[in-house]
């Protein structure tokens, strides 16, 4: 039997899937913004409001996810949240917000709430623009860790040492060059000397 905490937190975890808080969930599904807020689970007379069917089924279409996928929160009771590091794609390649390493650093980074990540200096990109459609949309949320291990056939986040910053899939990598591959076939594939590239980071989640 289905309780009221089991589906409102289910909610709360497709939210932060998607990168968003339960308001900007609301907002996203073309719903009043206070309409998931956790102010109005309970009523004045402290009876439980549950959210609708077709509120539920308006936040797992703006969201592009399943209902297996909803029923799968409802279950996954032992499932943790992490906060990580939240930048901008597009300020991803300016100076003071990673180390030598890769690793985030600095000020200016938001935070954002998202599925346990088991690397401690993992951290979230949003997603600007096109150029990396259809993999990624505008407005994305990709989580990278730079603590796990890169195999071929992985998407990899790559920055320059001139800086600039890109996504790819790692096709070959030798001791002297990187062969990458581009998500959106209207962009050409890139091979790079290993002694050009700063940092390499694998993509782990992504928030589609």
């Amino acid at each position: 039997m289905l309780t009221h905490a089991q589906i409102w937190t289910a909610l709360d975890r497709l939210a932060e899937r998607a990168g968003l808080s339960p308001s900007g969930l609301a907002r996203k599904a073309g719903l009043d913004p206070t309409t998931f807020n956790k102010s109005k689970r309970i009523t004045g007379d402290g009876r439980e409001r549950w959210p609708s069917t077709e509120s539920v089924a308006k936040a797992l279409a703006a969201t592009d996810t399943a209902i297996d996928t909803f029923v799968q929160f409802i279950e996954d009771s032992a499932r943790a949240a992490q906060a990580v590091p939240l930048l901008g794609f597009a300020e991803a390649g300016a100076g003071g917000y990673f180390d030598d390493g890769g690793f985030p650093v600095g000020k200016g980074w938001d935070e954002v709430g998202l599925p346990s990540v088991q690397d401690e200096h993992a951290y979230a990109l949003e997603i600007s623009g096109d150029s990396m459609k259809p993999a990624y949309r505008d407005g994305d949320v990709i989580v990278v860790s730079p603590g796990t291990p890169i195999r071929r056939g992985d998407r990899v986040v790559v920055k320059t040492r001139d800086g600039e910053v890109m996504v790819k899939e790692l096709k070959r990598r030798t001791a002297k060059m990187i062969e990458l591959q581009s998500l959106n076939p209207s962009h050409a594939n890139r091979t790079l000397p290993a002694s050009d590239v700063e940092w390499i980071a694998r993509i782990v989640w992504a928030s589609q």
